[in-house]
C-alpha cells in the first residue's frame, strides 16, 4: 500500500523521458463514436497537473500524472508513438511505401484519431502492415479504425494469438469485463477522490472493438520479416504478460520494442480482472534473453505502455531490474512455499530487495507484490492451501449468515466492524462488514459501513487497480451497478467455426438439456468446411467431419452468416433441410451472460 514516499526521487528523469519527442496532440482530447457518445477524453485528468492529494498515494499520483500525458511522440528516426489516446500506446513505424501500425489500441474510434494525429504531422501515408504484439484487447481491438478488414496487408502476430484472444475476450469475456469494470474503476469520477488511472495508463476506451485475423504467425525466436522495407527480428515470449506475446527488434534503428514485458511498473502475474496465471520464472528468463539478444545493441527501448528509455546502458539497467523483479518474486515465493507457508502468509511479510524497491518502475502501481506472490502460489499449488478445514468451506452468503449468527446478528457484527474501523484495521473491518452485507444485503447501515471502509482502503493504495477495486465496490454499495459500455461482441466475425460453436456450448444450461438429444450437420459454404454438432448428455459437442452423415438437421451457411446467427439467434433465410425446429430448441436451452452480476453484494 502507500509506500511511494520512501522511493528515491527520479521524477525528473521520468518526466523528461515522458516528454521527449513530443510533436503535438489534440486540444481538447475528446473522441466520440458515430452516435455522439464520448468513448475517450483526457480533459478530466487535468487536475493531475496539481501538487497531489491526501486521497491519493504520492507515488500513484506521480505515476498517474505521467500516464496522463498524451500526444504524438517521436521515439527515434522513423518510429513514432501516439500515447494517452487509450490505455495502450499505438506505435507507427515508417516504411518504404507507408506505415506499420503496432498495437492499434482498444477501439476503432481512438485508433483512427491516433492515426489521424500522426498523419497531420507526418503526411497521409497508407497503412501497409499491422503487428499485434500480444492477445490482449488493448493491443488489437481498434484495428478497424486504421485499416479496412479486406485491405490485403500483412497482419502479424505471435503463434496461438487467436486462441488466446478468444479465450480471454469471448469465452470468459463477460466475467472479465465485469471484473475489469472494477479494476478499471469504470463508474468512478475522474478526480482525487475517484479514478486517477490504472497505473498502466489513464484507463480504457469504450468504443467499437474489432479484429482482423492474423495472416502471418511468428513461430520462433530469431524469426525475421521485412514489412514495407523494414527489417524486424522477433522474440517469442509465451507465458509472460500474455500466453501469446512477442518482442520486436529493429536493427536499422537500433530500437527494441518490449511489448508489455517491461513497463514502468511492476506488472501483474494475475490481473485482478482475471486471466491465466503468468509464469514469473519464464518472464524473467525472457527478459534476460532480450538483454542478451538486443539490449547491448539498442539505442532506444519502448513498449506498448508508458514512455521509452534511451541509451544502451540505461536500457540494460532497466531491463535487468525488471528481470530481477520477477525472478525474486518467483524464487522467494517458491522457497517459502516449500517451507509450508500459504500464499497469503508469504504475501503478508514479503519484502523486495532495497536495490529494487528503490526504483520507481518496480513499484506496484499496476501489479503488486501481494497479489503477485499469491499468483505464483496459485500457479504451482492452486486454490487449496492444504488445510483440510479450507477444503469444503461454505460459499460467501452461507458463510456470512453463520458468522453473523455467531456474532449475535447484523447489528452486533457492525458494532465490531466499527471498532476495527476506528482502530485503523480497515482490512478486518471490511471483512466483518462484508459478512453483514451478505447476511442482510438490504441493511443500509451495513452497506454504508462497508463502503466507508473500502473508500479508506482505496485512498491509501499505491496500486491503481487496488484503489479502483475498493472505490468501485464502495460506489456500487451506495448507488448500484452502473452501465458498462465495453463489449467484445465485435470479435465474433473473426472467430473460427469451432470457436463460434464454443460460444454456444458454454451458454448451454446443462440440467435443462439432460433429456434433449439431436445432431446437426453444418456446411460452411464459402470456406468448404463441414462440421457436426451434437447435443448429448447435456453437453454440446462439435467437431469437423469428412462427409455428412444422418442428422436431424442439415444447414448450409456462410461463415459470416453463422457469426450473425450465433450472435442473434436468428437463422432466417438460411438453407436448411430436415427438422428446422431443432435450432429454436437449441437456443431455448441457452442462457445469456449477465454483464452486471453482483460482486460486492450477494
Amino acid at each position: 500500500m502507500g509506500d511511494g514516499k520512501r522511493v528515491s526521487d527520479r521524477a525528473a528523469t521520468d518526466e523528461e523521458a515522458a516528454d521527449r519527442g513530443f510533436l503535438g496532440t489534440l486540444d481538447p482530447l475528446v473522441i466520440k463514436a458515430t452516435d455522439g457518445r464520448v468513448v475517450w477524453e483526457m480533459e478530466s485528468l487535468d487536475f493531475l497537473a496539481g501538487a497531489g492529494s491526501e486521497n491519493v498515494d504520492d507515488g500513484l499520483w506521480r505515476q498517474s500524472a505521467l500516464t496522463a500525458k498524451h500526444g504524438l511522440y517521436q521515439v527515434t528516426e522513423g518510429i513514432y508513438q501516439v500515447r494517452g489516446f487509450d490505455l495502450s500506446n499505438m506505435t507507427i513505424v515508417e516504411g518504404t511505401r507507408g506505415v506499420i501500425v503496432i498495437d492499434p489500441l482498444i477501439s476503432a474510434e481512438t485508433a483512427a484519431a491516433a492515426l489521424e494525429l500522426y498523419r497531420s504531422h507526418r503526411g497521409d501515408r497508407p497503412v501497409t502492415a499491422i503487428v499485434y504484439t500480444h492477445a490482449h484487447v488493448d493491443h488489437f481491438g481498434g484495428v478497424l479504425g486504421v485499416v479496412e478488414p479486406d485491405a490485403g496487408i500483412p497482419v502479424v502476430a505471435p503463434e496461438h494469438f487467436l486462441d488466446n484472444a478468444v479465450s480471454e475476450n469471448v469465452y470468459a469475456g463477460t466475467a472479465m469485463f465485469r471484473r475489469g469494470y472494477y479494476y478499471d474503476g469504470h463508474p468512478l469520477a475522474r478526480n482525487s477522490a475517484g479514478r486517477v488511472g490504472i497505473g498502466l495508463g489513464a484507463g480504457a476506451s469504450t468504443g467499437s472493438i474489432g479484429l482482423i485475423v492474423p495472416t502471418l504467425d511468428i513461430t520462433a525466436t530469431g524469426q525475421e520479416e521485412v514489412l514495407d522495407g523494414v527489417r524486424i527480428v522477433f522474440q517469442l515470449t509465451p507465458g509472460t504478460e500474455c500466453p501469446s506475446e512477442m518482442n520486436l527488434y529493429f536493427p536499422k534503428q537500433r530500437a527494441l520494442c518490449m511489448a508489455e514485458n517491461a513497463t514502468h511498473t511492476m506488472h501483474n502475474l494475475l490481473t485482478l480482472r482475471g486471466a491465466q496465471v503468468r509464469d514469473a520464472r519464464m518472464w524473467s528468463r525472457y527478459l534476460g534473453e532480450a538483454i542478451e539478444m538486443f539490449g547491448y545493441r539498442s539505442d532506444v527501448e519502448f513498449a506498448s505502455h508508458h514512455w521509452p528509455t534511451w541509451g544502451t546502458a540505461a536500457i540494460v539497467t532497466f531491463l535487468t531490474e525488471q528481470r530481477d523483479t520477477y525472478a525474486y518474486l518467483h524464487d522467494q515465493t517458491v522457497r517459502l512455499m516449500n517451507q509450508g507457508q500459504t500464499g497469503s502468509e508469504i504475501a503478508e511479510d514479503f519484502e523486495m530487495p532495497p536495490s529494487l524497491a528503490d526504483r520507481w518502475h518496480t513499484h506496484g502501481f499496476y501489479g503488486s507484490v501481494s497479489h503477485n506472490v499469491k499468483a505464483i502460489y496459485q500457479r504451482y499449488l492452486g486454490w487449496y492451501d492444504g488445510n483440510p478445514a479450507h477444503l469444503w468451506q461454505h460459499p460467501p452468503t452461507a458463510a456470512a449468515t453463520r458468522y453473523v449468527d455467531v456474532m449475535g446478528g447484523v447489528a452486533a457484527t457492525l458494532q465490531h466492524a466499527r471498532r476495527y474501523l476506528d482502530a485503523g484495521d480497515l482490512r478486518f473491518a471490511v471483512e466483518l462488514a462484508s459478512h453483514a452485507v451478505f447476511a442482510d444485503p438490504g441493511d443500509d447501515a451495513a452497506r454504508d459501513l462497508l463502503a466507508t471502509g473500502l473508500e479508506r482502503l482505496g485512498f491509501g493504495a499505491e496500486n491503481a487497480t487496488w484503489r479502483n477495486v475498493f472505490l468501485t465496490g464502495a460506489t456500487e454499495l451506495r448507488y448500484g451497478v452502473g452501465r458498462n459500455d465495453i463489449s467484445a461482441g465485435g470479435l465474433l466475425s473473426a472467430l473460427t467455426v469451432t470457436q463460434l460453436f464454443d460460444t454456444l456450448a458454454i451458454r448451454l444450461v446443462g440440467p435443462r438439456s439432460w433429456n434433449e438429444s439431436f445432431a446437426i450437420n453444418w456446411v460452411i459454404t464459402d470456406t468448404r468446411e463441414l462440421y457436426r454438432l451434437e447435443l448429448s448428455h447435456g453437453a454440446l459437442v462439435h467437431f469437423p467431419i469428412a462427409k455428412p452423415r444422418q442428422a436431424d438437421l442439415n444447414v448450409r451457411i456462410t461463415h459470416a452468416r453463422l457469426a450473425q446467427a450465433v450472435a442473434g439467434g436468428s437463422f432466417s433465410g438460411v438453407d436448411m433441410t430436415g427438422d428446422t425446429g431443432v435450432l429454436p430448441r437449441l437456443f431455448a436451452l441457452l442462457d445469456s451472460p449477465d454483464p452486471a452480476f453482483a460482486v460486492v453484494t450477494p
